[in-house]
């Protein structure tokens, strides 16, 4: 998606060969208007796929994810991080290790928020090693549904995630695939 990399070249900032900060546009402060582009770039590619839930982890997959559902016309549901004393009936957990934060928390889904007959598609903002969205997978399919892919508006291609969910049989659209980062260098892969 052109108009998401001259916005990651523009604003975002590779500070080394493992972090990319976009918080200017995607993760702390939000362009409503770019993420609206993004929405409607995942339903085009998904369109096809019967989706009728889109589910994110909270909460920087939030903006994208709420998008997306808009653009497909269906709910989104949000995975919650954080534990909850209200977050207690008829739940799943599953376990996630987080590199970003170098902490394992629990993801938890409401059951009755996905049905065996909902196909989902899962919306991040990042895809780097995979674990959230395996823990999120984990997740949706003991809830029975199924998952028809994983979207990320940026993968880091360098990190065995995004290979590691294709080996596993999962579709996944990457719509900026970054090849190499560094002090000042992104690059992305070629579509």
């Amino acid at each position: 998606m052109e108009l998401l990399k001259q916005r990651i070249l523009k604003d975002g900032k590779a500070l080394n060969e493992q972090v990319l900060m976009v918080d200017s546009f995607l993760n702390h402060q939000v362009d409503p208007r770019l993420m609206q582009e993004v929405g409607r770039e995942f339903a085009r590619r998904f369109a096809g796929d019967g989706v009728t839930k889109v589910v994110t982890i909270e909460s920087s997959g939030i903006a994208p994810a709420a998008m997306t559902a808009l653009s497909l016309g269906v709910d989104m549901v949000i995975l919650k991080k954080s534990v909850s004393s209200i977050l207690c009936e008829d739940i799943l957990q599953t376990e996630v290790f987080s590199f970003t934060k170098q902490k394992t928390y629990q993801l938890t889904l409401k059951r009755r928020f996905l049905a065996p007959e909902d196909r989902v598609l899962v919306i991040d903002d990042f895809l780097a090693n995979g674990e959230a969205a395996f823990g999120a997978i984990r997740l949706l399919e003991q809830a029975g549904a199924l998952v028809v892919g994983v979207g990320a508006v940026i993968a880091k291609a360098f990190q065995p995630g995004m290979e590691k969910l294709r080996e596993a049989g999962y579709r996944v659209e990457a719509l900026a695939p970054v090849k190499r980062m560094g002090e000042g260098l992104i690059e992305f892969l070629e579509d």
